[in-house]
């Protein structure tokens, strides 16, 4: 609902599972979402840590050396853009993220890494 009490139009993702990972990232510190490419971000310090994805399923962040191991070894694939691969990003289809067991691994993992990198601050508005 927007603040005049319209319903805006319809969110491209997929708000179930956004509030499936909002339930995981609870009680963290410093947690704040934000719509990014269609979709709904995940931030850590304001990195981005994982985001419901407006294509289905997620978008994680994850330590870039660990990216191919895990795109090997699990559902997940390397997460590509504008053609490009994005290194330490992994797109995580929703058939790999229907139960609690199954999606919270991925939200520790984006949240771990995003967590470690350094804070971002707030860039000054123009």
């Amino acid at each position: 609902m927007t603040g005049q009490g319209l319903r805006s139009a319809p969110m491209g993702y997929d708000e179930d599972l956004a509030d499936r990972v909002r339930e995981l990232v609870g009680g963290e510190s410093g947690v704040s979402e934000q719509a990014m490419f269609g979709g709904l971000a995940f931030l850590v310090g304001g990195n981005m840590a994982i985001a419901v994805s407006g294509q289905g399923g997620v978008l994680v962040r994850v330590d870039p050396a660990d990216a191919d191991r895990l795109a090997a070894t699990t559902g997940a694939e390397v997460a590509v853009m504008g053609g490009r691969s994005m290194r330490g990003w992994l797109r995580v289809a929703p058939r790999y993220l229907r139960t609690k067991r199954q999606l919270a691994p991925w939200v520790q993992r984006g949240f771990t890494y995003a967590g470690s990198l350094p804070v971002k601050g707030r860039r000054p508005r123009r």
